[in-house]
């Protein structure tokens, strides 16, 4: 397991700032022994957090030729008709990953192909959760064509912890199933959009895995 380039600067911040606390904490504040030692738990605990969020598991993709691999560690929160309003401009299949705090924050691509569309929309910081939010938050959209038949969409969206969303590639790149896209810091949420004639593998509440939960197959 490594440590993600985007997370150096926060982890050495929340590093910095849990051993200042500790030392003010020690010279002005430190009374009671068990007071103490919950204050020095609560520093200690949220640094390691912050710490996970940064954390890139080695994973051996699951490449599968025909079926779309899940961009996110996450909870599938929504499976079902939506319409797409950016590009496709129809109707399609909507898959919504929620990422916690505790998950993975590393998105990866779910299918080989190039880049044939990619934007960047900032917004507001809503709960992930909320509908609206696809729409409203920070998110930043990419489509990945495989062939004229299967073409896949995948919008980042930051959520109410997360205020930062990191991405890689440019039109036109050629990617591989289970790369890396970039990540959003803190989690949140992505959508992948699929034709309707997709078959779905997933269903609300399933756990996903990045570069290796099969979402649905073209």
């Amino acid at each position: 397991m490594r440590f993600h380039e985007a997370g150096k600067v926060s982890i050495i911040v929340s590093i910095v700032m849990s051993v200042l606390l500790i030392l003010c904490y020690v010279i002005f504040l430190a009374n009671n022994w068990l007071v103490n030692l919950i204050f020095y738990l609560i520093v200690i605990v949220i640094t390691v957090i912050v710490i996970r969020f940064f954390r890139v598991p080695y994973r051996v993709v699951n490449k599968v030729e025909n079926g779309v691999l899940a961009p996110a560690d996450g909870k599938i929160v929504h499976v079902g008709p939506a319409f797409e309003y950016e590009y496709f401009k129809d109707e399609r299949i909507k898959i919504s990953i929620f990422m916690s705090v505790h998950n993975v924050h590393v998105n990866s691509y779910p299918i080989d192909g190039q880049i044939e569309y990619i934007a960047y929309h900032p917004g507001k910081y809503l709960i992930a959760k909320r509908p609206k939010s696809s729409v409203d938050n920070e998110h930043n959209t990419i489509v990945v064509s495989k062939d004229e038949h299967r073409k896949v969409l995948f919008r980042q969206i930051a959520g109410f912890v997360a205020r930062r969303i990191i991405s890689y590639p440019e039109q036109g790149d050629l990617v591989k199933q289970g790369e890396e896209v970039g990540m959003i810091k803190f989690g949140s949420r992505v959508d992948v959009f699929l034709p309707l004639d997709a078959q779905v593998a997933v269903k609300i509440g399933d756990k996903t895995v990045s570069k290796k939960t099969v979402l649905a197959y073209f």
